[in-house]
């Protein structure tokens, strides 16, 4: 009879929550994200751990979901499935992202904080870009006038005794409110100012590997793969999470030694290689030790800088370049990955999933640097405009360690 009585509490409990709605819900949320309900969190991979907790969110049938970048680190694949998810799904979204692609597929409203104020851009991507280009013009416009007006009204002042007439007290006022609004002025944080460090060049052959295959631990990551690199060639390599894209690098770089098969690579090969873990950050040391080793002074294209000068083009004030790197950002570790890959003269950069946690503006400028660079690429991302508008061509991962070759970028 208690055991009755306890079932029947329970039962109780669950009607008042709606337990068997949510039973069902929770059920259909499992098979519309494509999950196994009896795999263990902790054995899966980045981005699903990130369906998993996206599922836990929408298990409770929200009106409005919340998401604070929702693809850094999710692969091309998981971006996609979020993406059609997202578009079919019937509530209201908001997130933060800095993934071009990603706001031109969903976003119907742009909402921008810029210097402590919010904007309000309807419509698309494209639409925000075009409006917010008039709006920058407007306010350099408006800034230059103001500007001059101010400096008219100094000149007027100094002149001394018209300012002190009792008829001219008024334009005394008025330039002491055009002073404090000057000094109150909020300028928009700068834009980072990047530069490549590049070597000689190197031969015409920068890598060739034939019939290559790798595995780990009985895995065959790599099967039979077959390429030529050439200097000058701007190459996006794309796969799924953990099915080898850093492996491949390590291998054309020489860093490991292929199962079978050969790689041979070029002569005068200078490389610069950003690491996505950031390993080749001393967390302990300081931003300006860690670009400089201890020297005031930077070398770019056989230039010297003074390295605070160097570091302030990467948007790292003075103060910020004394502070030990574990205080920083995730952000502002890749800026300083970028800062002091930049330092090492190089014609060929392989660079390992350089964009994440990056502004949309020093996005952008890298693109630019890497367009610029006449140099080698290798590189790793899954930021789809990024690679549209960088690489020249692609190696896919497509499973079982194939790996193939197409012309152009991620389209």
């Amino acid at each position: 009879e208690a055991a009755l009585a306890r079932v029947e509490q329970i039962q109780h409990r669950l009607e008042a929550v709606d337990g068997w709605r949510m039973e069902q819900q929770v059920e259909s949320v499992i098979s519309r994200m494509q999950l196994n309900a009896d795999d263990r969190f902790e054995a899966l991979s980045g981005g699903m751990k990130r369906r998993v907790l996206l599922a836990r969110a929408l298990a409770a049938d929200p009106q409005l979901l919340l998401l604070d970048e929702p693809t850094n680190h999710l692969d091309v694949e998981s971006i996609t499935w979020l993406e059609e998810f997202l578009l079919n799904w019937p509530g209201t979204l908001v997130f933060i992202t800095h993934d071009r692609g990603f706001l031109r597929r969903l976003a119907t409203r742009i909402v921008e904080l810029d210097r402590g104020q919010i904007a309000d851009f309807p419509g698309d991507y494209q639409n925000y870009l075009r409006r917010r280009d008039e709006m920058d013009n407007a306010e350099a416009l408006a800034k230059a006038r103001f500007d001059k007006m101010l400096a008219q009204e100094e000149v007027w002042v100094r002149q001394g005794i018209k300012a002190r007439r009792t008829r001219n007290e008024g334009r005394v006022r008025r330039l002491e409110a055009m002073r404090r609004e000057y000094g109150e002025r909020r300028t928009r944080q700068g834009t980072a100012n990047l530069a490549a460090n590049t070597a000689e060049r190197s031969g015409k052959l920068v890598c060739q590997a034939s019939h290559v295959g790798f595995a780990w631990e009985g895995r065959p990551v790599i099967r039979d793969f077959t390429t030529t690199i050439l200097r000058g060639d701007r190459i996006g390599i794309i796969g799924p999470n953990g099915c080898g894209k850093s492996t491949l690098l390590n291998l054309l770089l020489g860093r490991l030694v292929p199962d079978s098969g050969t790689i041979e690579r070029g002569t005068k090969i200078e490389v610069a290689y950003f690491d996505q873990l950031r390993d080749q950050l001393d967390l302990d040391k300081t931003v300006l030790d860690n670009v400089a080793g201890g020297s005031d002074k930077v070398s770019i294209d056989g230039k010297e800088k003074h390295v605070i000068s160097y570091l302030q083009d990467f948007l790292f004030p003075p103060k910020r370049c004394r502070q030990p790197v574990r205080a920083l950002s995730g952000g502002e570790r890749n800026r300083l990955l970028l800062a002091k890959l930049f330092t090492r003269p190089a014609n060929v950069l392989v660079m390992d999933e350089p964009t994440n946690d990056l502004d949309l503006e020093t996005l952008e400028l890298l693109e630019e640097l890497l367009l610029e660079f006449d140099g080698t690429l290798l590189l790793v991302s899954h930021d789809r405009a990024f690679l549209d508008n960088v690489v020249t061509s692609t190696l896919v991962f497509e499973g079982d360690g194939r790996v193939n070759a197409y012309v152009g970028g991620y389209q």
